[in-house]
Formats: structure tokens, sequence, C-alpha cells
């Protein structure tokens, strides 16, 4: 950002976007110093942020809207009203016969300067102000007062195709990019690739039923999702194939609904009746493949929110079987293969595809997997699940993948990794704490769920209440009702002679800076008890004071716990609540090689 105390305004450049043809205009006008004559925040129900200025070049003023990726200059205040900018790149539109120009990028040149508006301008808009321009002989009135949009702006890297085309395919000349499509834009055409496409969906509602399918579609600016409904599901999804490379137009720009998509844009496309689609012709290489945004290594999985949408690339270390489930909410059955990748942070983590991209599965070890679009998931530690709409390519040719490939195939082969689900990392990316830290820095006190490592020694069980019965359905787990002779599942409407007992286990645990209760369900209670919950049941029935002896063996042991921090109310009252998720036995030996190290490297 630069600041100056006496900038030039551009005066005339908003006439000739008026009258000009767009092209010519930023031939002449690359870019052009306005001030800002107002600022204001255009409300939205349930939509993105937006923010409207009001720029005069001296003579005229016109209405502007910026794109969302300024939206922080607006909100912090760091362009005002008075203030100059100089705009670097911009759309002009029409809206209803009025100018409307979408500022895509700029730069503040005065912060503090001139705050008085300079010159006498007045509307560039000819319905409010009859000294305004009229469109000049180069331009038709009939173009000027049309809902026409000018043609955007051509990127560097993006330019319209050459005019030569498949047979029955013609070349648009109003070509736009992802970036800068908008609902301020009814007049485009953008040249993209699918890198996605949905299965159809059958939905139904009050309002009636019917179908619809997605693509996602990619050009070198940006991603945007395009949905078509019943007619439109006819009409384009065969038409419509992933890899492939189409102009499409005259769809509908809404505000993107974020819970149905994960794509970083703030619009979607609506195919509509008249919508146009047409396959470019081959060698369509202009238009990238695919775009990724991979996390920095898998380590830092460990600072990433759960439920989060990233993209991740390792090498696969393993490939589990294709197995089916059921839904514990529909019970339906869901096919579903779980991968193990890593990559140089020395952190394995568990990935898991679902549906027929489970079934066909390709695959094998020591290849490299680049997923797009996978949920973050926190359960027994940090793990990826790939959605209906995540994407996953094997062997991608991207310069990551061949770093990658290199990689393993030196060191990565024999390398040893800690996996983010079994807790046993317990190194920097761990996040390893001592008891006290976790209270110094409050751990479990806000409203998204902390996560880190801790080493402790068990000190005591709390032994009421220290399982449950449970539903022998796999994947099910759900309490069952003593009904006298037999236990019932009011989940999957059967009834059992007998249940399958699970921990819901409680323990208190401590280091040579304090103590901490611990809760944990049936993995951490198998290994920290050695045994089913059924034994232990069977045991209280007998003699419940064999109960506390037998959990009683077994403190004094020290683990490597993986603990979930999160904020609990009880009766009104909001504390912390600390969830172990795994728990690994300390290696003796290995500890003690670590505090050796550590001793060598003390300078005396």
């Amino acid at each position: 950002m630069t600041m100056e105390t006496d900038v030039p305004l551009s005066h005339g450049v908003l006439k000739d976007i008026a009258t000009l043809d767009a092209a010519i205009c930023r031939d002449r006008h690359p870019n052009f110093v306005a001030q800002v004559l107002q600022v204001k925040e255009i409300t939205s129900v349930g939509g993105p942020r937006r923010f409207r200025f009001v720029l005069s070049d001296g003579e005229f003023f016109v209405q502007c809207m910026i794109a969302a990726k300024m939206n922080d200059f607006a909100i912090s205040k760091a362009v005002d009203r008075g203030n100059m900018i100089k705009v670097t790149d911009y759309s002009p539109s029409y809206m209803k016969e009025k100018l409307v120009v979408i500022i895509l990028d700029f730069e503040v040149l005065t912060q503090y300067g001139q705050r008085e508006k300079i010159g006498s301008p007045v509307s560039i808009d000819p319905k409010v102000n009859s000294q305004a321009p009229r469109p000049n002989s180069a331009v038709s009135t009939s173009s000027f007062y049309s809902n026409q949009p000018a043609p955007p702006p051509q990127r560097q890297g993006y330019s319209a195709p050459a005019a030569v085309s498949a047979p029955g395919v013609s070349v648009p000349e109003n070509l736009y990019t992802i970036e800068a499509l908008s609902p301020y834009q009814n007049k485009w055409t953008i040249k993209a690739r699918v890198t996605f496409k949905s299965e159809i969906k059958h939905w139904h509602n009050q309002r009636g039923e019917g179908r619809l399918f997605s693509v996602h579609l990619l050009d070198e600016t940006g991603e945007i999702k395009a949905t078509g409904f019943n007619e439109q599901c006819d009409a384009y999804f065969d038409l419509l194939q992933p890899g492939q490379v189409y102009y499409i137009s005259k769809c509908r720009v809404n505000t993107a609904k974020k819970q149905f998509s994960n794509l970083q844009n703030e619009y979607e496309l609506m195919m509509e009746r008249d919508t146009e689609v047409e396959k470019c012709p081959d060698g369509a290489t202009d238009v990238p493949q695919v775009r990724f945004s991979f996390i920095d290594s898998l380590a830092k999985l460990q600072d990433v929110n759960k439920d989060s949408i990233i993209d991740a690339i390792g090498v696969v270390k393993s490939v589990g079987e294709c197995t089916q489930i059921t839904s514990k909410g529909t019970g339906k059955p869901y096919d579903k293969r779980d991968l193990v990748m890593v990559d140089p942070s020395g952190v394995s983590v568990g990935v898991t595809v679902w549906g027929t991209a489970a079934v066909n599965f390709t695959g094998h070890t020591d290849d490299v997997i680049a997923v797009k679009g996978a949920k973050v998931s926190d359960f027994n530690g940090k793990s990826l699940s790939l959605l209906q709409s995540s994407t996953m390519n094997l062997n991608p040719d991207i310069p990551e993948s061949h770093k990658l490939k290199g990689w393993f195939d030196s060191a990565g082969k024999t390398a040893s990794f800690s996996s983010l689900q079994t807790g046993a990392n317990v190194g920097r990316d761990a996040n390893l704490k001592t008891i006290q830290q976790v209270r110094d820095e409050q751990l479990g006190t806000q409203d998204q769920p902390d996560y880190f490592s801790v080493k402790g020694t068990i000190l005591f069980f709390r032994h009421e209440n220290f399982a449950y019965p449970a539903c022998p359905t796999e994947g099910c787990n759900k309490k069952l009702i003593d009904d006298g002779d037999s236990w019932r599942c009011e989940k999957c409407e059967k009834t059992f002679p007998e249940p399958v007992y699970r921990y819901v286990l409680m323990f208190g645990i401590y280091d040579h800076t304090g103590q901490m209760w611990l809760s944990s369900f049936d993995d951490v209670g198998k290994i920290v008890l050695g045994r089913p919950a059924g034994d232990y049941m069977k045991l209280r029935d007998e003699e419940s004071a064999g109960v506390v002896d037998e959990f009683a063996k077994h403190t004094g042991l020290a683990y490597t716990f993986r603990v979930r921090a999160r904020q609990d109310t009880y009766q009104q009252t909001t504390r912390p609540r600390f969830s172990a998720l795994s728990a690994v036995p300390l290696d003796y030996a290995a500890e003690s090689k670590a505090l050796a190290s550590m001793i060598s490297s003390f300078v005396i």
C-alpha cells in the first residue's frame, strides 16, 4: 500500500468506461485513480458481506461493487470516505440500464489525505442526470442502454481461445473468468473444465419433489459449483463429463449455499431452461486440470478444527479391504475403504473412502494420492473422510506429487511414522503438554475443542457405572433396554438374550505438575484395564469388592494419552471436560534415550 499526499484523479475515465467498448477502454485505462465518495455495506440475509463504493473521477461518479476478497479494506476502514484509490482491475456491467463497475482489485493511495469532495462530479447514470455522457458514434445507443455487460478484462495467463473451433462450436466473444462472475452481470460465457459430477439425486419436501445434479467447474482463476434441476438433469447430465472443457452461459448466479458446497466461492450457478453448454474442441490446454490448496503437511492436521474441508497429499502406506457398514440414521448400507497415507512430516493419517470410489479404488501402496475437499474428523484422533463432492487423484502430474515420490523412494520406505489416530506421536507434532500447562493455557474453555497429548500415571478409577449394556449389532452400540428376559434395542428394533458391555470410564491421572480427570470409552478402557468391560461386570455381580481390587491393580501405570478438551455445561456451570481419545503405554527405553539426549544437549 502506498501513501501519497497529492494524487491526481483520472479525469474522464468514467465517461470512457460508460461509452467505449470495454476492451478499448481497458487498453486506454489499464488502471485509474478515483476518489471514494461513499462506502456502504449491503445487507443480505444469509448471504456474504458485500460493500458498495461510490467513486468519482472529478467529473462524474458511479456506483461500484467491490470483490469479496477486498472486503477487509472496508471492514477495517482502511478505505473510507474521501480516500483516493488506484483501481487496477475492473469489469463494467449494466443493471437495468444503469452502469455498475465491479472493482476486482485496487490499491489505497491516500488514507489520511483529502477528505473533501474534489470537483463537482455528477452521476454517470443518464436517467439520473442529463449531463451524463451519451454513447459516442463508435458504440451504438442500443448497446449502451441494453442490459448486456461489457466483456470482462483478460487476465494474465487466461485469454479467449483462438478463432478456430470444432465444427458446430462457435467461440464466444464475451468470455468471463469464473472469478469475475457475480449477480451483477447478466450476459457472460465461461470456459471451464468439469472436475466433479455428482450422481442424480431425488428430493422431496412440502413443495413437491424432483431431481438434481451438480458439477464443479474450474478455470485458471477459480472454481464454482453449478446445479441443474429436473429438465436440466435430462438436458445436461450426459453432456457434462468430468475432465472435459465447455463453454457455458445463461446460468443464474446465486449466493452460494455453503452447507451444500466445499468450494471457496461466494457464488454458485443454477442451470435454467435457456442455459447453453457447448463442448470445447479437443486440446483445451489453457484450462487447468485440477486446482489444489494443500495443507502444509499432514502433521498440521493436528491444528485443524473438526469438520474443516481441506486438500491434502501423501503417499499411500496401506490399503484396507472394501467393507460395508449400515448407517445408524437411515439403516442403509454403505461401502467404505480405509487408507493410510504418510508424508515427510513423520505422520500417518487415515483416509476413509466411501461409495463407488471405495469399490473402484485401484491404487496401491507407494502411490501418491491427492485428495480435494476432504472433511477432517476428530474421532479417536485426526483423520480424513471423503465426501460425495470430494475428489481423489492417484499420482497426479504436479510438482508436489513428484517431490513426494522422490522422498518416499529415497527415504520414506524405511521411515517410521506416528499415527494421529492412535496417539503414538508424542513429539512436537502431538502438542505434548504437562497438566499444569493445560490449566495455564485454559485449554477446553473456548468454543472450539483443543487437542493435546499428556504423559500421566493412573491414580484412581471411578468404579461406579463404569460400563453400560450395548447393542451387539456392529456399528450400533446404542444402550439396550432391560425387558426382564431379554434386552431390546430401540434403534435396531431387535431383542437379544444378553448385551455387550462397553466402557464409559472415568479415571484420574497425575504428573509432576498436577492431577486431572479423564473420561474415556471402550477402546481406551480396554487398554488401561486390560480386559473387556463384560469381564468386570461379571465380577461385580459375583463380588462387588472384587472390582475395586482389580481396578487397583491397574493404577500406577503410565501412558501417553491423546486428549480432547472442550466446554461442558452441567447445572448451569461451564467448565472444561477432558476425554482420552487414545492411550499408549510408555516405552521406558525410548523415554530414557530421549532424556539422555536432552541432558547431553545441555552446555555445562
